[in-house]
């Protein structure tokens, strides 16, 4: 699959816009950190790449246990899609 890079230089409060109506916002810069607001529509998933790692390790760590209540892997699933919309 090919990929595109856009490299682009933004001022807090300025915006990208991609196909599909996903926004990005610069919300703040400091010396080491930008802080970004992505909006879109709510059946895109957004997720910080770690952690969609670290909750695809937790899904296979609950499925080779075996142990854990349906219930308990309900709520988690949940709380993923929640961390997901964020």
């Amino acid at each position: 699959m090919d990929k595109n890079l856009l490299v682009l230089r933004r001022r807090v409060g300025e915006v990208v816009s991609i196909a599909g109506g996903i926004e990005i916002e610069v919300m703040e810069i400091s010396r080491t950190r930008v802080k970004l607001g992505v909006i879109a529509p709510r059946d895109v998933v957004v997720s910080r790449k770690e952690a969609l790692a670290t909750a695809s390790e937790n899904r296979k760590a609950l499925e080779l246990t075996g142990a854990v209540p349906q219930r308990v892997i309900d709520v988690l699933r949940l709380l993923h899609r929640q961390d997901e919309k964020v």
